[in-house]
């Protein structure tokens, strides 16, 4: 217990899934939370939710694909603590699994907007927090998606790719200067994310190849075992990894 204790961290998409694990937990082990999302109802459940467990918790209303969000939220960390010293990004988008024929502009860039862009800008901003005083952590959820190239569409599988890319040039970048950045590449895990697909536009042709490799997988996560793995690579436990990529799949990519 209280391993982040008087810690300050940013929970992007904290109203559900495993952004909100990730509070619920961080909350526990002693840490102050901004817990970011683009759905005010959800927000406010989790606020109430989470009251009994103490600590401090701070709701921002913030759509990850607008810089003014991101700035907002990163400021109000400053302003309400004092401080940040973990970044979660969590908040993402899936596709509709369509392979790059059938990938129309606006859901590339949708798509690219919350899952690379949206964590590029709050990292960008939470570095001017963190360098000066040579201190400070970046988690980046990614997904198996990230590393393979059958787990969903184009779309969401080349922004997953890049967050990794980000994450490991970010780690080794500032390795000297106190900051780490790492990610996790979760498998199935049972979130509200299925909530951004729309099954209906699912094709032939991604039945026929990517869905078949679905039934490999032993089974769905949880949400509070990805935030077990985001509190170790929060917490001083993990002080020596940085610039990598924590899979936690039940053994999915293992095949």
């Amino acid at each position: 217990m209280n391993k982040l204790i008087d810690k300050v961290a940013i929970v992007t998409g904290a109203g559900a899934g495993m952004g909100k694990a990730i509070t619920q937990l961080f909350l526990a082990e002693g840490c102050k939370i901004i817990a970011a999302d683009i759905d005010a109802e959800r927000l406010d459940i989790v606020v109430k939710e989470f009251a009994s467990i103490g600590g401090s918790i701070t709701p921002v209303l913030v759509d990850m694909a607008k810089e003014e969000d991101i700035e907002k939220m990163v400021s109000l960390a400053v302003s309400t603590y004092g401080t940040l010293d973990i970044l979660v990004n969590n908040a993402g988008i899936m596709d509709n699994f369509e392979p790059v024929g059938e990938v129309d502009n606006t859901m590339w860039q949708k798509v690219m907007a919350v899952n690379v862009d949206g964590p590029f800008k709050a990292m960008r901003s939470a570095l001017k927090i963190f360098l000066p005083k040579s201190s400070g952590v970046i988690i980046n959820i990614s997904s198996i998606g990230g590393l393979q190239g059958a787990r969903a569409g184009a779309a969401y599988t080349t922004s997953k790719h890049a967050l990794i890319g980000l994450t490991k040039n970010t780690g080794y970048i500032y390795a000297t200067l106190g900051i780490r950045c790492n990610a996790i590449a979760p498998g199935a895990v049972n979130t509200s994310i299925k909530e951004t697909v729309d099954f209906t536009k699912i094709t032939p042709l991604v039945n026929e190849r990517i869905m078949p490799g679905m039934v490999l997988n032993p089974r769905s996560g949880e949400p509070n075992e990805i935030a077990k793995a985001a509190l170790f690579l929060a917490s001083d436990d993990a002080s020596f990894v940085n610039g990598t990529v924590l899979t936690v799949d039940g053994g999915w990519t293992a095949y």
